[in-house]
């Protein structure tokens, strides 16, 4: 594993009994009479515009009646149909920037929208449908690979399943749930949640998932294009950006993505390397979750340093009070200008140089300041991974900067090869965005294949 390179630093203090309780859910579940006053709240708008903006397109307004009118299943039902992820994403949506922003509600008069992620994950937890909620169509005796077991390629084998398809998912994890499972802060999806939903979704029949598949290793593109009917890449971002700095590959310095995903798959959270002092660069949720993850772990001093103002960071304002609650530092108008080392070669600090916009650009002002730290995360962002793309037929694709392009439809330019989720240019790097990619992917599949046999 990659924290292997963090091994010489210590241990937390505490047990991990009570560590386990700094990990406990963010955002306890409503109770049914909290779920009963709530539903009641909502004004069921026709054309609501918290149905609108929410990007897997769930009918927000009809849900909630259902639960007013205690039709728990129906509620649950009418989400799953549009997002079969429909619980995580109650979980870790930003809907404080979706449908939550956009309630009639949301104004001073009211003093809060509706709770409209808690109650869909109210729906969701308490449905009581015997089995799957969806039954598959009839056979169509096609069969699709599936490369990546992350929402969108689980989004899109499961629509691929109910249409009447057979779908192989191949993985490289060990697990199945992508980010849902390796890179969400652990006190957002609880309880092994993540797994549990790849079981539900399985549950309809139809999916076979391969783990250790890894593409452009023991996985080749032109071999699944040359045996499937079609392909679907729902390949994420697998790599971290680089600062582009000497001593960026000391031990003490670790990507984000790579912390956080041993932190959610430890069984003993006591075991973890603990930094006393950490920076972490970045400015997104990810950057968020592991700063105040690792504040969590007992790290006395944390500082999340931006190179631009708070204004600009991507992280919404819900996970920035996260951080100021779990007394994370924030350092604005900074960039990284130096990997600091002590005689050993571990990373002992980081030298920054202040920043201004300047005519209109980010630019250094020359002052400099250093910031001591064991360990440094960093959080910049994430890109393809060049090795999933490397085979010949692989590398024909056309790409739009880092990320794969593709039609309205999800096609990429070979024919019969489809992609989506993060690794595609369209939309936001949201689950939800992940979720409605994959849907939407199957059924543009589904619908070329039936086009081909029509036309045959």
């Amino acid at each position: 594993m990659k924290i292997d390179s963090l091994n010489y630093l210590p241990r937390p203090t505490q047990s991990n009994d009570a560590l386990a309780g700094h990990f406990t859910d963010l955002a306890p579940a409503l109770t049914a009479r909290q779920a009963a006053i709530e539903s009641a709240r909502c004004l069921y708008c026709y054309d609501a515009p918290c149905t609108r903006i929410c990007p897997s397109e769930i009918d927000v307004a009809s849900f909630i009646r259902n639960l007013h009118d205690e039709n728990i299943n129906g509620a649950a039902v009418g989400i799953l149909k549009q997002n079969i992820l429909g619980g995580s994403c109650a979980r870790v949506c930003p809907t404080e920037i979706l449908c939550e922003d956009a309630c009639v509600r949301n104004h001073d008069a009211e003093g809060q929208p509706v709770k409209i992620g808690l109650l869909q994950r109210y729906a969701v937890d308490h449905m009581t449908i015997k089995g799957h909620p969806f039954q598959r169509a009839p056979a169509t005796g096609k069969k699709i690979a599936v490369v990546g077991a992350g929402p969108a390629g689980l989004s899109c084998a499961h629509r691929l399943a109910m249409l009447g398809n057979d779908v192989v998912v191949y993985e490289a994890q060990e697990k199945s749930g992508g980010l849902n499972e390796y890179g969400i802060a652990k006190y957002k999806l609880t309880d092994d949640f993540a797994q549990k939903e790849v079981d539900f979704l399985l549950g309809i029949g139809g999916i076979e998932i391969q783990h250790g598949r890894t593409l452009g290793g023991n996985l080749q593109l032109r071999d699944l294009h040359a045996q499937y009917d079609a392909v679907f890449l729902g390949l994420g971002l697998g790599a971290s950006r680089r600062l582009g700095l000497t001593g960026e590959d000391a031990p003490g310095l670790l990507a984000a993505v790579d912390y956080i995903a041993a932190l959610r798959q430890a069984d003993d959270l006591g075991a973890l390397p603990l930094p006393a002092r950490a920076i972490v660069i970045g400015a997104g949720n990810t950057a968020i979750d592991m700063a105040v993850q690792i504040r969590r772990l007992g790290a006395e001093e944390v500082t999340l340093v931006y190179r631009r103002g708070v204004d600009a960071m991507s992280a919404t304002g819900h996970e920035q009070h996260i951080a100021k609650e779990n007394q994370v530092r924030l350092r604005t108008w900074a960039q990284p200008q130096q990997v600091l080392l002590d005689d050993a070669g571990r990373v002992r600090g980081m030298r920054f140089e202040k920043t201004a916009i300047v005519d209109g650009r980010l630019a250094g002002t020359g002052e400099r300041f250093d910031i001591a730290a064991d360990a440094i995360f960093k959080a910049i962002g994430q890109s393809l991974d060049g090795g999933g793309i490397s085979d010949p037929l692989a590398s024909t694709l056309k790409r739009d900067g880092d990320k794969i392009d593709v039609d309205t439809q999800f096609r990429t330019i070979l024919p019969g090869i489809y992609a989506g989720g993060d690794c595609v240019a369209r939309g936001q790097d949201l689950t939800v965005q992940a979720v409605q990619h994959g849907k939407l992917a199957a059924h543009a599949i589904h619908h070329d294949i039936q086009m081909k046999l029509e036309a045959a």
